[in-house]
């Protein structure tokens, strides 16, 4: 059973049975799993959706469910998408974070630049895909769609390493450039989330409140044990603060962050974000779905590790609340979406790729080949998770919304024809 566990986690295949189930629910019975993503779990003053929106939303019956007065609804779609996803971004802006802030960090230094740089070719070309074909198709359909340019920027990070080891095998040099890519556009696609699909007016005092949170908690549990502890070998406050307070105070400081987020008008699900970087970390990291992370005892990474089967668990029910499209609602959108990530994604890497390892002289890994780059582009036009999430946010619930996720969906097909292109240019495998 353990085997079993490791492998669908390790492979993400809880958010793909999830996927799965919400489409066949929502195809035979379209009713009943509106209703379901809806269910109202509290109706309170605090915490939700405000209830003008999520009584429009549910539809008829809303009222008899949860009669006003009431300021907001806690559905069970903004427990998942809301809340509890936060702790999937923040697993995420975690490895951001140490790509970043560490001397051994991945996004460091002039090895992070050709991948950086190709990254860049993977966020505007599906932009320019997506915006270019919408304007194409007239003003009318161009007012609807225009404001999920974003969906097709995003790739999936673990299905995209699931399918780069497959295909280059667990020791290319490929496979670590598709994680640095990966990472880097993780980090651009948590920038677009928090700047461009806010989730009502900005309120900055609120947001002042959430990074008050994360300068206190850094203060009090981070920096102040360090500080008492000069000169100490034993570290007696340091080790305190880890043993006896673990990881309290963080989720105390991120309980706060998180609200304020939900208030400021950014959205709530990045309101885990500020509280990463305040967490006590390791002075090297051994990089994304490394096993050697495991062994590593700094509290950012036992928090992780704490983190990542409820996490996958998440996913689960993010894949059943929001896979569940009705294949009748195949429009535009989805074309658009397809479009972004299967012809803007390969040829934007490629493209910008072949220009950083060429005519900038910045060159690539020992062992890649220029040819590579372009099965890269197609491995990351996987979109799925990140995609599915950032058309949630973009479209209200509906028509345009459901054809946009549907998009998201048929990302899978990058993976097919991955293996297509590979097949054609041929691929080396290494395996260590």
């Amino acid at each position: 059973m353990y085997r079993v566990w490791e492998f669908l986690r390790n492979y993400s295949l809880l958010l793909v049975f999830g996927a799965l189930i919400a489409l066949f629910w929502a195809n035979a019975d379209p009713h009943g799993y509106h209703h379901f993503v809806e269910t109202p779990l509290w109706a309170n003053d605090f915490v939700g959706v405000p209830f003008e929106y999520w009584a429009k939303t549910y539809g008829h019956g809303a009222e008899e469910l949860v009669p006003e007065p009431t300021r907001r609804v806690l559905s069970l779609h903004y427990l998942i998408n809301d809340i509890l996803m936060a702790f999937f971004f923040a697993m995420a802006g975690k490895e951001v974070w140490e790509a970043v802030i560490l001397k051994s960090g991945s996004l460091r230094g002039s090895k992070a630049l050709t991948p950086l740089i190709a990254t860049s070719g993977g966020m505007f070309g599906p932009i320019a895909v997506y915006l270019g074909l919408a304007t194409m198709m007239g003003s009318t359909t161009f007012d609807a769609v225009a404001n999920g340019w974003a969906i097709p920027t995003a790739t999936d990070i673990a299905f995209s390493y699931l399918v780069g080891r497959l295909i280059f095998g667990a020791g290319h040099p490929a496979v670590r450039f598709l994680l640095l890519l990966a990472i880097a556009d993780d980090a651009a696609g948590l920038i677009i989330l928090a700047v461009f699909y806010p989730s009502g007016d900005l309120a900055p005092g609120w947001l002042l409140i959430s990074f008050s949170a994360a300068i206190a908690v850094f203060l009090l549990a981070n920096w102040l044990p360090r500080r008492m502890d000069r000169g100490k070998q034993s570290r007696p406050a340091s080790t305190f603060v880890r043993e006896t307070l673990g990881f309290w105070p963080y989720l105390a400081a991120g309980a706060v962050c998180w609200y304020g987020f939900q208030e400021s008008g950014i959205h709530p699900a990045l309101g885990l974000l500020p509280i990463v970087a305040t967490i006590p970390h390791a002075d090297r990291a051994f990089g994304i779905f490394s096993a050697a992370e495991t062994h590593l005892k700094d509290l950012l990474n036992h928090i992780e590790h704490l983190l990542r089967s409820p996490v996958e668990v998440v996913l689960f029910f993010f894949g059943l609340m929001n896979a569940g499209v009705e294949f009748s609602s195949i429009g535009s959108p989805t074309w658009l979406v397809l479009a972004g990530l299967l012809i803007g994604k390969p040829f934007g890497i490629f493209a910008m790729g072949w220009i950083a390892a060429g005519p900038m002289r910045l060159g690539l890994p020992e062992g890649m080949r220029i040819a590579d780059l372009f099965i890269l582009g197609w491995v990351a036009a996987i979109g799925f998770t990140v995609s599915l999430f950032i058309a949630s946010v973009a479209f209200e619930p509906g028509a345009v919304q459901d054809a946009a996720k549907m998009g998201a969906l048929f990302s899978f097909a990058a993976a097919a024809i991955s293996f297509g292109v590979a097949k054609v240019i041929g691929v080396a495998r290494q395996e260590s």
